[in-house]
């Protein structure tokens, strides 16, 4: 493998010919640490793509890469159809479900980023007037007087 590959691999996660459900040899690029959402009308395959490829080929690695004695243990998670994923880290889901509490709970509030999100948001974001379009900045006492 070339070092460009190398460098490549660890940017971003390539899924080359996706075919589960209503996926139909779907190649994707998806960037790494990201903050990346999968959105689409109902039907267009987005929970085969992140549950049935992206997590089962991430847990499905990271079992694989245990003792066969922790293996014993555990159910064994098909392939997905799929001719290659690369660059893939073991990964977690989150059910999609209420998990009790409050009913406006979102993924956010319950894996507790919303807060991080906020304040990063918050700090780095760049506000923008809906009138002008140009960037809103903060006034001093001689810009005012």
């Amino acid at each position: 493998m070339k070092n460009a590959e190398k460098l490549h691999i660890l940017d971003e996660i390539l899924v080359k010919g996706a075919s589960t459900n209503n996926l139909k040899s779907v190649d994707l690029s998806i960037p790494k640490n990201k903050l990346t959402v999968v959105t689409g009308v109902s039907g267009s395959g987005k929970s085969s793509l992140v549950m049935d490829v992206l997590f089962a080929e991430g847990q499905r690695r990271y079992v694989e890469s245990l003792s066969a004695y922790a293996r014993q243990f555990l159910s064994r998670m098909k392939k997905p159809e799929v001719e290659y994923i690369s660059g893939l880290s073991p990964a977690i889901a989150v059910e999609q479900k209420v998990v009790g509490g409050n009913a406006r709970s979102t993924v956010g509030t319950m894996t507790e980023i919303y807060e991080y999100l906020r304040m990063l948001y918050a700090r780095i974001g760049i506000t923008y007037s809906p009138v002008s379009g140009k960037e809103v900045k903060k006034h001093t006492v001689s810009d005012v007087v």
